[in-house]
């Protein structure tokens, strides 16, 4: 069956192949470049089913690095639209992955080091920038110190997924995935080791899947 057409909801994908998204930390202030569009280009030239675009930054500050691809802008919207029309123009459904690095913004690229930002970052004018998580704890004591979530954080953090979703749509991407594991933004909701809330975004079960529903509710309202 792996070569079978499939129907999920109204989008029809040729094949069950689907190219993950995977981070290139190639982008020039959240903007795609050519390296994006042959990098995926050749994918849906290849005949996967659906070729996604790495994870893209609803918001500056949630970027992992400064390299990453970003739809916090809209013009952010012309290059990522050159991509998916063309992974359109090979067969292929164009998708997207948003994301929030959240506590693991401000990093070194992974060939610079893959942790937090040196002087020798410093050097490259790669400077750090002030990151949010649940609460204020860290990776690791010598990383970066996240500030916690305030009452105002979660309507601006919503608003940024709701606006990256119409950025998303405009630029003909037909598929949306929410990247909420590997300890970014909204995996540190859902734990109980980064999330040490004690409202009602954390606690129990119920309580640290709060803010990560929410999320999904706006992406898919806006949608």
């Amino acid at each position: 069956m792996l070569f079978d057409e499939i129907q999920i909801r109204e989008i029809r994908i040729r094949n069950r192949i689907v190219v993950s998204p995977m981070c290139q930390y190639s982008a020039k202030d959240g903007h795609v470049t050519d390296w994006h569009l042959v990098h995926l280009g050749k994918f849906a030239q290849g005949g996967a089913g659906v070729v996604f675009v790495e994870a893209t930054a609803v918001e500056r500050r949630g970027r992992i690095t400064h390299g990453d691809t970003g739809i916090w802008d809209d013009a952010h919207v012309a290059g990522l639209k050159r991509i998916a029309d063309f992974v359109r123009s090979q067969g292929a459904v164009p998708a997207l992955q948003l994301a929030h690095a959240g506590r693991k913004s401000s990093m070194a690229r992974p060939w610079y080091g893959n942790g937090p930002l040196t002087q020798a970052d410093l050097d490259r004018g790669e400077r750090p920038w002030s990151i949010i998580a649940p609460t204020e704890q860290p990776i690791d004591p010598t990383w970066i110190t996240p500030r916690g979530f305030e009452q105002g954080d979660f309507q601006v953090v919503l608003e940024a997924y709701r606006q990256a979703t119409r950025r998303a749509h405009a630029a003909g991407f037909e598929i949306l995935e929410l990247h909420a594991a590997h300890g970014y933004l909204l995996h540190t909701f859902l734990s109980p080791l980064s999330n040490l809330r004690n409202d009602q975004y954390g606690g129990s079960l119920e309580n640290r899947m709060r803010f990560p529903l929410e999320v999904a509710e706006v992406v898919r309202k806006a949608w």
